[in-house]
């Protein structure tokens, strides 16, 4: 399985990645590990979906960053 997560960070911005171990990555942003997200903690979870193949995660993260709207973002996490 594969996931697409966005993250509310503190210094207000959305961070949108995908991975294939959810549990493992979100402690890796909490404990600081992850270098862009390193100096915005805390974070909130907002979103976690799932899905079958990299490619489907791929293409819906690109699709997300490649939309840079707030609108477009909470719009995906309330399908």
């Amino acid at each position: 399985m594969w996931y697409v997560y966005i993250l509310w960070l503190a210094n207000g911005q959305y961070y949108v990645w995908s991975t294939d171990n959810i549990e493992r990555r979100i402690i890796q942003h909490q404990s600081g590990r992850v270098i862009s997200t390193k100096w915005k903690l805390p974070l909130e979870v907002l979103c976690v979906k799932q899905y079958s193949s990299l490619i489907q995660a791929r293409q819906t993260e690109y699709k997300i960053k490649k939309m840079k709207s707030k609108k477009f973002i909470e719009q995906f996490m309330g399908d």
